[in-house]
Parts: C-alpha cells; structure tokens; sequence
C-alpha cells in the first residue's frame, strides 16, 4: 500500500488508473499548469464531503479550496513553476473551508514539464 511520505510518490500517481487512486488512504487532487482539477480521489472525496462532479475541472485555488490559495500552498507552486524546479514539501496545515477547522498534513508536489502537480493531504 502506498505511503502519504513514500518517496518519489509523484511519478506513481502519474502512472496509477483512477481506480487505484481511490483505495489509497490519503486525499489526492491533481491539477494541471491552469490550476484546474484533473483527478480527485475517493477518500478526499469523502473525507471533504465534495463530490468528484463538483470538483474536476474547476480552480483548486479559487473554487475548490480557498483556504489554500496563499503563500504556504498556492505559492509554492507558482514559485516552483517559475524557477523550473521540483516541489516535494510536506506542511502541518489547518483547512477551514465548509468543514469546522481540521488538523491535516499538506504534501505539495510538482515536477518541471510535468502535465499535473499533486496536493496530498493526511488528515490527522
């Protein structure tokens, strides 16, 4: 079973059908270089109360979750894409959009010329 911390856990989510990804035990939400939700699993799906219809294709940052879209998420990414470097950070975080504040583990990944990057989230 995959790990929230595996190493090189980008290019396995790259290569993993849909159906895998919803057996893992951590939320997945893969977005593409327009910020636009392109995967979302089934234990965030459930976890975040959000159906998958709700959530693929609209902006993770202005539609999905707000409450990312600052300096400790959203801007690591645009950080990253700018310089043409890997992301691979893992963040203690707070989500508070339509849910009572909950204590989770953020692991931002992205990688140069890839099609999608990851938010991960291990909830606490």
């Amino acid at each position: 079973m995959m790990k929230f911390d595996q190493p090189g856990i980008a290019a396995l989510l790259a290569n993993m059908d849909d159906a895998t990804l919803d057996t893992l035990g951590f939320g997945v939400i893969a977005f593409d270089q327009q910020d636009r939700v392109r995967r979302y699993n089934a234990f965030e799906s459930q976890a975040a109360g959000l159906r998958p219809e709700r959530v693929l294709e609209q902006d993770l940052f202005t539609v999905v979750a707000p409450c990312m879209n600052n300096y400790l998420v959203a801007q690591r990414f645009i950080d990253a894409r700018e310089a043409g470097v890997a992301l691979d950070e893992t963040i203690n975080y707070v989500l508070t959009l339509r849910m009572r504040p909950t204590k989770v583990q953020l692991r931002l990944l992205a990688e140069p010329g890839a099609g999608l990057s990851y938010v991960l989230v291990h909830r606490l």
